[in-house]
């Protein structure tokens, strides 16, 4: 027999007929302010379980499933979630995780999509493999990540922070990253001929300042006002994107074709290796 008692008041919030929580089926219990911290918790079912404000820190949730469950302002901080499944691809099965505190978590191959992780901290998490798709990072803190193989494809990363983020071979198609900082982030590949995809996404206004971005694919991405400032876009493919009033110094164009990419107002003669077609107008 288990109790989960409260972090702080030490009330007993439910009693477990078992030896270990370990599998165990906890769905929709009431569990808010609960004291998981450091519990074995893999396999468990926590599909609508109401986990507001726990401590979960340090737990094992390796392959649990948490349809539905609201993890709003929960310490999460240290714990095992690769393989876990906090959505399925429909948006009220998502999990709720606003204001949550990942930081140092192992999200490896963790199913992500649609969840809701607005003002949460990831920072130092790693995300392998993970699927973020459609997932809402707005204002999160993603500092410092590993997410290398892992979709993003039509994330809301809006005014993210994902400095020095490690996102290589990443797809973040059709990403919302308006004003999101990426400074020192590498989005490149960790193989010679291998490639991060940012198709379509929208970078206006992000800070791209000493990005790694060799070989990326950016078609159709818009970087208007966007600081790319020691960024290294060599090789890119920028097709039919915008760079318009964009912060080009030191940026290393060499290799890309620039004739379909906007570059109204943004001062090229601060760039590195840019070749352009002579018709190119309105240039600073």
């Amino acid at each position: 027999m288990l109790e989960i008692k409260h972090k702080d008041t030490g009330e007993v919030l439910a009693t477990i007929d078992a030896d270990t929580l370990a599998g165990a089926d906890l769905r929709d219990m009431r569990l808010a302010g609960a004291d998981l911290a450091g519990a074995d918790l893999n396999h468990a079912m926590l599909e609508y379980a109401d986990l507001v404000g726990a401590d979960l820190s340090n737990a094992n949730l390796q392959s649990a499933v948490f349809w539905g469950a609201h993890l709003n302002d929960a310490d999460l901080s240290g714990v095992n979630l690769s393989s876990a499944r906090l959505g399925d691809g429909v948006r009220y099965k998502a999990a709720m995780l606003i204001g949550a505190n990942l930081s140092g978590a192992n999200l490896t191959r963790a199913d992500l999509r649609q969840v809701e992780m607005r003002n949460a901290n990831l920072g130092g998490a790693i995300l392998n493999r993970a699927d973020l798709r459609d997932a809402s990072l707005r204002q999160a803190n993603l500092a410092g990540i590993t997410a290398h193989n892992s979709l993003f494809i039509g994330a809301d990363l809006r005014e993210s922070d994902l400095s020095k983020a490690d996102l290589r071979d990443s797809h973040l198609n059709d990403a919302n990253m308006i004003k999101a900082n990426l400074s020192g982030a590498n989005l490149e590949s960790q193989h010679a001929e291998g490639f991060t995809v940012i198709n379509l996404a929208n970078l206006e206004g992000a800070n791209l300042t000493g990005a790694a971005m060799r070989n990326i694919a950016a078609e159709g991405t818009n970087m208007k006002h966007a600081n790319l400032t020691d960024v290294d876009l060599s090789h890119g493919v920028l097709g039919g994107s915008s760079l318009r009033s964009a912060n080009v110094t030191n940026t290393d164009f060499q290799g890309v074709e620039l004739a379909s990419v906007t570059m109204d107002f943004a001062n090229f003669s601060k760039a590195k290796n840019a070749s352009y077609p002579g018709y190119k107008a309105n240039l600073r």
